[in-house]
């Protein structure tokens, strides 16, 4: 669709491609600092829990001080807050504040809901890993959201049994698959894992780790890859493991699912940070267990994690104080005081580099208490998370993996077809929609 105002944010190219294809061309200029002056009432969307004690902090502290108050409104997460979000725009009415989830923010731009903060962020950027803070400005000079938190990759596994079978841990997925088979041979009732089609965050994340670039620019299109090399690597991958039989195909988070783990009938976990969580509940009988290590490589010379969920703090194009509300954002999400309130009320693992090893994290998960080093370790690998590429429809990709990769991990066909029909109903649906698509 053509758009009616030049924006701010078409300085780049990137830019440009999302500008030139909004579907809500008109909106309020971004902001600076110095253009702002006086007290600020902000409202903040938001799902996690416990925002309303962590706002608090602010409201009696630095918000007090610099005249600025902050008011939570607890919404829906996912889709749900994306559609209200964007409904609430299109009429002017969009709170200052949001929270997006990182590969929401590409869809939320190009509909011009949210606004470029680089000015009024200081220097934020030195609080995250390159690869974090990069899903903040979809590869431009821009700044569209401040991290909040991350969902580093790693894998799980059940120590005991993994000794008890002779089994290493593997340190390349070529070792994993191999670990599978071993497994197989010795203990034919027992999986390494599943391949699990009904959280589509997962595929993405493991994609991610292998280098895959979904969505791109050229210009003034956009250029979709679903299909690349590196997605269609892990696919292979994936889909031969399942298909000869060495690893399971059911999907995560069912009561059968669960019994897998908790009896010991599935022993590892691709999973990420906030697994303890899942496993807490799902595995209750195995605490103490289990252990957790670096994500297997593709090459035992790489050093490299994809994100499984996180989400960021935005600032809205509607918001009359955009400087204020950036401020704000930086402060929720780089702040010691203000990210020990996040991990005590909400639970969340912090996107800032400095508070993962720091406050709630100088101890293990209670039901990680024998591995001492957790948090620690898990920093490390946070920081070698890799560089996403997200686009405007992700929810289209997403519902088009769980039906084409759940037919073909049931069935133990290919994933490839699973992988094209993911890459042609994205591109037809952004055709759609009226964007550019390069070939």
């Amino acid at each position: 669709m053509p758009y009616t105002k030049r924006r701010r944010l078409v300085r780049t190219a990137v830019a440009v491609a999302l500008g030139a294809t909004t579907l809500a061309a008109c909106g309020t200029e971004s902001a600076d600092s110095e253009t702002e002056s006086g007290p600020a009432s902000l409202t903040y969307w938001t799902w996690t829990p416990g925002m309303d004690k962590v706002v608090d902090l602010w409201n009696k502290g630095p918000g007090k001080k610099d005249q600025i108050t902050v008011t939570v409104k607890k919404q829906a997460s996912g889709d749900t807050l994306v559609t209200k979000i964007l409904t609430a725009h299109k009429a002017g009415k969009a709170p200052d504040l949001v929270q997006a989830e990182y590969q929401a923010l590409p869809t939320l731009v190009s509909n011009d809901a949210l606004a470029d903060i680089s000015k009024n962020v200081g220097d934020a950027q030195g609080s995250f890993a390159d690869g974090v803070w990069q899903q903040t400005t979809l590869g431009t000079d821009a700044v569209y959201a401040v991290p909040q938190d991350i969902g580093p990759m790693m894998f799980y596994y059940r120590e005991d049994l993994f000794k008890e079978y002779g089994l290493t841990v593997p340190t390349t997925w070529d070792e994993f698959a191999e670990t599978a088979r071993k497994l197989k041979k010795a203990a034919p009732d027992k999986d390494l894992t599943t391949f699990s089609a009904n959280d589509s965050g997962l595929f993405a994340g493991l994609a991610q780790q292998a280098g895959a670039k979904w969505w791109t620019t050229s210009g003034d299109q956009w250029k979709v890859s679903i299909d690349d090399a590196a997605t269609q690597k892990v696919a292979k991958f994936w889909g031969g493991l399942v298909e000869e039989g060495a690893v399971d195909n059911q999907p995560m988070y069912t009561p059968s699912w669960n019994k897998a783990l908790n009896t010991g009938k599935q022993i590892a976990w691709v999973s990420a940070v906030w697994a303890p969580g899942t496993l807490t509940t799902a595995a209750p009988d195995t605490k103490g267990k289990w252990a957790m290590a670096p994500l297997p490589q593709w090459s035992a010379s790489e050093t490299r994690t994809g994100s499984w969920g996180g989400s960021s703090t935005a600032v809205t194009t509607d918001s009359k104080h955009q400087a204020a509300a950036a401020k704000f954002a930086a402060w929720l999400n780089t702040d010691s005081d203000a990210l020990n309130a996040l991990a005590k009320e909400s639970g969340i693992y912090p996107a800032a580099k400095n508070a993962q090893t720091s406050g709630a994290f100088l101890k293990p998960p209670a039901y990680f208490a024998n591995q001492a080093d957790f948090y620690t370790k898990a920093a490390d690998i946070a920081e070698t998370t890799a560089p996403s590429a997200w686009g405007p429809n992700v929810n289209v990709a997403y519902t088009t993996f769980k039906d084409a990769f759940g037919a073909a991990a049931k069935n133990k066909s290919d994933f490839g077809a699973a992988l094209k029909k993911m890459q042609d109903d994205t591109v037809a649906d952004m055709k759609k929609q009226g964007f550019g698509v390069a070939r």
